[in-house]
């Protein structure tokens, strides 16, 4: 928790803002529009992770967020993929489908934000 917090928190005010959240997993870099796994991301934090809403996440929110007691990231995040990508509903997701939807799996944590796809030999 500690190490998330002194990565994340740039600013140092012992908080997670919006932005040094999204930050954390998407620079900009000049561009205009945003991948829509940036502007899910956005609502994730307003939704679920700012319980308090006060606009940043406090220690607990962060704990909470990187440590759940009862939710799987791993498990929630493949149904994501597979359900966003699985064009034909079949369950199954094929090269194509996923080359189509390269953007969700390079922004995957499930894909360690496309590190595994770089890596994958088949």
């Amino acid at each position: 928790l500690q190490e998330t917090m002194e990565d994340i928190d740039k600013n140092g005010d012992g908080f997670i803002d919006l932005e040094e959240y999204i930050g954390d997993m998407y620079s900009h870099d000049g561009d205009a529009d945003e991948p829509e796994w940036v502007k899910t991301e956005r609502e994730q934090f307003v939704e679920f992770r700012d319980k308090n809403r006060d606009g940043k996440m406090d220690k607990e929110e962060t704990k909470d967020w990187i440590l759940p007691s009862d939710y799987d990231h791993a498990e929630a995040e493949a149904r994501h993929l597979v359900y966003e990508s699985d064009q034909n509903k079949d369950g199954k997701l094929t090269k194509e489908e996923i080359v189509e939807k390269y953007d969700l799996f390079v922004g995957s944590q499930a894909t360690d934000f496309g590190e595994a796809l770089v890596r994958h030999d088949e």
